[in-house]
């Protein structure tokens, strides 16, 4: 049963190529489904997620995270009565533009593109689903719907400003309306992604052991959290002990939110998702102090995760691996793989068309790639912490957040 506000199949927008419609599965399903079998979303298995260093396999990669964003997002979109389906689609994709090491490789790429239009990775997750995946007969990119794209570029606002060129080129083709908000199920994604991230980056800073589970227990809404913990559990193990207060700490996120965007529709009472598109602001929202306690809860991981002194090493190590390698493939093209030099030879001649394919094909390496890339090309060794430390293992970090 879905709200009059939700974005129902039956009023999809369409793809830009027009299909035949599935017998068992909504347009929003195949869009979901498309996705999970994408190149791009298993890669993500080996991008890092969080400025951390490690051997192992037990931290958080962006793929772990995008599952967790998309497990919250239904969570909540099931109690707003909007449409899951689309609101997982939507969840499961926003991380597919992040090139290898995170926001430290954007941070590097965006530099090195500044003179060919830039790079931004939710405008390359456009760019991706609807250009680089090259799978089917008879179009490029997975031929998602409208109201998937439109999430896609716009669940965290309008789009305003310069566009990126990666967003642009599309939009051009198929108009996204990118001065308006988003639906209500790419907003909840939006907020879903603000949920999970905080969550789990407390999680992985305690095990990485980059800050104590008593500096934990100070900070805002984990107080209440671990207070209720000890008076349902005194004497509970230690790592137990965190555990639940954490859990308890998800909860009251995603509780809020959906109190919060839940007041919001009724103040608005939408009569269609259009009515959401058009309400001026984002609906589905935190409350103003819950907000506030994640400002400082934020400020916690930037100064004592983010920017931990080995962390600041290790984003100088992968940064320098991304300014070597787009020089090197500018200068010498033919480095590329068979099948991308194809896409070369068609715009010979063009130095930004061909920065834009360098930027396309490092941006999908992933970390673990672009190390070893780097080494075989440079002919040197990887600096001791990007060193394999066993099958499987490399030793980097990344940040989640900038700030």
């Amino acid at each position: 049963m879905l709200a009059p506000y939700a974005s129902h199949p039956d009023q999809s927008r369409g793809r830009l190529y027009p299909e035949e419609e599935s017998t068992f599965r909504s347009c929003y399903q195949r869009d979901r489904d498309r996705i999970i079998h994408a190149s791009a979303f298993r890669r993500l298995k080996h991008k890092t997620q969080v400025f951390i260093e490690h051997e192992g396999d037990y931290f958080r990669t962006r793929l772990t995270h995008s599952i967790e964003v998309a497990q919250v997002a239904r969570t909540i979109s099931g109690a707003l009565k909007l449409n899951p389906e689309l609101t997982e689609a939507v969840a499961l994709a926003h991380d597919l533009g992040h090139p290898p090491f995170g926001h430290t490789g954007e941070d590097a790429l965006s530099a090195l593109m500044q003179p060919y239009g830039g790079f931004d990775h939710n405008a390359q997750a456009i760019r991706i689903v609807t250009s680089l995946e090259r799978t089917y007969a008879e179009w490029d990119g997975l031929n998602l719907t409208w109201d998937c794209l439109e999430g896609l570029a716009k669940h965290n606002g309008p789009v305003t400003g310069d566009v990126p060129y990666a967003l642009a080129g599309y939009n051009a083709r198929h108009d996204l309306e990118l001065h308006t908000h988003a639906s209500a199920e790419a907003q909840v994604a939006a907020l879903s992604d603000d949920i999970a991230y905080n969550n789990h980056d407390l999680h992985d800073g305690l095990r990485a052991e980059l800050f104590s589970t008593d500096e934990l227990s100070e900070l805002p809404i984990l107080q209440t959290c671990f207070a209720e913990v000890d008076a349902q559990y005194p004497g509970l193990n230690y790592y137990r002990r965190r555990h639940e207060a954490l859990r308890r700490f998800f909860g009251i996120l995603v509780e809020d939110v959906i109190n919060v965007t839940r007041a919001n529709l009724a103040n608005l009472d939408p009569a269609h998702v259009g009515d959401v598109r058009g309400a001026g602001s984002m609906l589905a929202r935190f409350s103003n102090g819950i907000w506030a306690d994640l400002k400082v809860i934020r400020e916690f991981l930037f100064h004592r995760m983010y920017r931990a002194p080995e962390v600041v090493e290790t984003r100088r190590m992968v940064t320098e691996i991304v300014r070597d390698l787009f020089p090197l493939f500018m200068q010498q093209p033919d480095l590329l793989p068979k099948q991308w030099r194809k896409d070369v030879e068609e715009v010979e001649g063009d130095e930004t068309a061909l920065a834009r394919i360098v930027c396309d094909y490092i941006s999908g390496m992933t970390d673990r790639f672009a190390i070893v890339e780097h080494a075989r090309l440079t002919g040197t060794e990887p600096e001791p912490g990007l060193r394999a430390s066993g099958p499987g293992h490399l030793r980097y970090v990344d940040r989640m957040k900038n700030g």
